[in-house]
């Protein structure tokens, strides 16, 4: 078995000596991470070959290391999945966040208050993803759940998370990112996501219903950090009637809930 994260000599692309065949191992090896991180299933080394396009022997050798080292698992089918030295390494990051420990607490206070379902959510690049959750106490069901990953066009969060950007940015986002949703009701056009970006930010605070899911709600108010940037989202996502029946209880909380966020953090609300 290796002892390193290397790729076999006869991958042309990473035959170009000791330092690019380090680097290109190490890219290989995310490349199979952020994949089965995307896709949410085990996969065989077949597959996640085909899929990062690189030589099947490039990525057998690379797999036996991840699996040897414990950053992934091989299920007796012969597919890999995440492995559990990841989610201590996840762990370790995470106590170094205040952000994310401080988010949590109001998440888990708001749960409790409301008794709906509650997340906090971050930017991953041209996606939305749910960092934390807290289910409600009903039987309504949410269909993302924590590591989930949507296009930025489809949620109330995704407008937050880049409503601090210059407009020209924005725009080049959601050009690039904006994907029709599982409704065919999220917005596609980048000048109007844009311009309802800066609006949520503005006015702290994103609505929308049915557009990433059926009869499913979304009130999000960003937490801003010390440059105010959106640095994440406080949100309750919940059936859209209750919605309708009482915007502004659960529009005041989720903005109640993010001032908190920001003062524990060292911060404050500008007007």
């Amino acid at each position: 078995m290796a002892s390193a994260i290397t790729a076999p000599l006869n991958d042309p692309e990473e035959a170009a000596g000791p330092k690019r065949s380090r680097v290109s191992g190490i890219d290989r090896a995310l490349q199979i991470l952020d994949q089965l991180r995307d896709t949410g299933k085990p996969a065989t080394a077949y597959d996640l070959a085909q899929r990062v396009k690189a030589p099947l022997s490039t990525i057998y050798t690379i797999v036996d290391d991840l699996v040897a080292k414990e950053l992934l698992v091989r299920g007796e089918d012969g597919s890999v999945w995440l492995g559990p030295r990841l989610y201590h390494y996840g762990l370790a990051y995470e106590r170094s966040i205040d952000l994310m420990a401080i988010a949590k607490e109001e998440m888990l206070d708001l749960n409790r208050r409301l008794g709906e379902t509650i997340q906090i959510c971050g930017r991953d690049k041209d996606m939305m993803v749910v960092l934390a959750m807290a289910e409600g106490k009903d039987h309504f069901q949410v269909t993302s759940r924590v590591g989930s990953r949507v296009p930025l066009n489809w949620v109330a969060s995704g407008r937050l998370l880049v409503g601090h950007l210059p407009d020209a940015e924005r725009i080049a986002i959601f050009r690039r990112c904006a994907k029709s949703s599982p409704t065919g009701r999220a917005e596609m056009d980048a000048a109007a996501l844009s311009a309802q970006s800066a609006q949520a930010i503005h006015e702290r605070l994103s609505i929308q219903a049915g557009e990433s899911a059926y009869s499913v709600a979304c009130v999000a108010a960003p937490i801003l950090d010390a440059k105010r940037e959106c640095a994440a989202t406080i949100s309750v996502v919940l059936p859209d009637f209750k919605v309708a029946e009482a915007r502004a209880l659960y529009a005041e909380a989720v903005q109640a809930a993010a001032a908190r966020i920001e003062a524990r953090l060292g911060g404050s609300r500008s007007s």
